[in-house]
This record gives C-alpha cells, structure tokens and sequence, in this order.
C-alpha cells in the first residue's frame, strides 16, 4: 500500500525520470504518445457525433442508445490509438533502419496499417475512410496543379465542386439510394421524404410525423 501511495505522490517524477532514461529512443515515446493522443481525439471527436445522431436517428431504449454511443466511440477512439501507434512505431523504424526519413515511409507504413487496423468493413470505419477519401481526393487535384501536373485552373473551381457533389449525392439519393452509407440515407431521408409529410399544424411545425 505504502508503494502504490509513493507512486501515486510521486508519478511526475518517476514519470520524468523514465522519459530521460528512455530519450534516446525518441520513435518509441513518440509511439507512444501517439497511442494517448489517439484515445483522446478518438473520443472528442466520436462521443459528440454518436451522441446526436444516436438520439437523433436511432431507435431503442435510452440505455440501448446510450450502449451504442458508447460502442461506438470505443470503436473510434481504439482504432485510432491502434493506428496512430502502429504507424509512428513502423515509421519510426523504417527511418531508423535508413538512416533517415524518406517520403515513402509515410505511405508504406499507413498503407500496412490502414489494412490491418481501418480494414474491417464497419460504420465507424467507413465512416473514417470515407472523410479521408473526400480530402485526398481535393488534396491530390491541389498537388498536380502545384507541380503543374494539371494546369492551374483561371476561374472560381469552388462552386462547381459544390455544384458536381450535391447534384450527385441528389441524384444517387432520389433514385439509387442503396448505394449510400446508412447515417447518409438516414439524414437525406429526414431532409428531403419527410419534409413531404404531415398530418396537421403539429407534424408540420412541432415534429417531423
């Protein structure tokens, strides 16, 4: 008991004394931090979400909601400290291995974690992949026309994008809604069909039916 009260007084300086023990193995702390730091997004980002379109959207009771928030965050903020450290350690290594960084590294080693940790074919993953996807894409256009790949476009590209993006998902969600991710289906639904609902002054102003 006296130990664990020791420990518990002194954890910053045992803490600080292991950090300096360990600094010559900066990739390894550095994996390390980057496990806490992704339980901690994880769960600030995922929590508030869930929270809403749970309540929002999902049926149940309200400890059934409440189990699937929770669910859902592990889930998030699991995969990312998972990620997050896998890929530092593998990074870390491959640099130490070579003497120094090289650009590669970078997608070598996300690409055999994104496998193995963002892999699996779940909401919380794809929902994940599917945010990423939508950056890289715009990522990659601004990176040709920066190495004049593709030339530097001379009128506003903004508006069309937002143009080309909703007419599609409109148009997928009006006639081929299957193909969308469910949270999707679930938001179009209530936006754009149950809008064309009601039954009295109540359901058109008050509540959705």
């Amino acid at each position: 008991m006296s130990s664990l009260q020791y420990l518990i007084e002194n954890w910053e300086q045992i803490g600080n004394q292991l950090l300096h023990q360990f600094k010559d193995q900066h990739f390894l702390l550095a994996a390390l931090k980057g496990l806490r730091n992704g339980v901690v997004y994880g769960v600030r980002i995922r929590a508030p979400h869930a929270l809403v379109m749970v309540f929002l959207f999902g049926e149940g009771t309200l400890i059934q909601k409440l189990l699937t928030i929770i669910r859902l965050t592990k889930t998030h903020a699991v995969n990312l400290a998972k990620f997050v450290f896998s890929y530092k350690l593998l990074h870390g290594f491959l640099a130490k291995l070579e003497g120094r960084q090289k650009e590669w590294h970078s997608f070598a080693a996300a690409f055999i974690m994104g496998y193995f940790v963002f892999g699996e074919n779940n909401a919380v993953n794809m929902q994940i992949n599917l945010y990423l996807l939508s950056r890289i894409v715009v990522g990659l256009a601004k990176l040709a026309a920066n190495r004049e790949i593709i030339p530097q476009p001379n009128f506003p590209v903004f508006p069309w994008f937002g143009a080309v993006v909703w007419g599609v998902v409109l148009w997928l969600f009006e006639h081929h809604s299957s193909v969308l991710q469910g949270s999707l289906q679930k938001s179009m639904t209530y936006l754009y069909h149950d809008s064309n609902i009601w039954k009295d002054i109540r359901t058109f102003i008050l509540q959705n039916k």
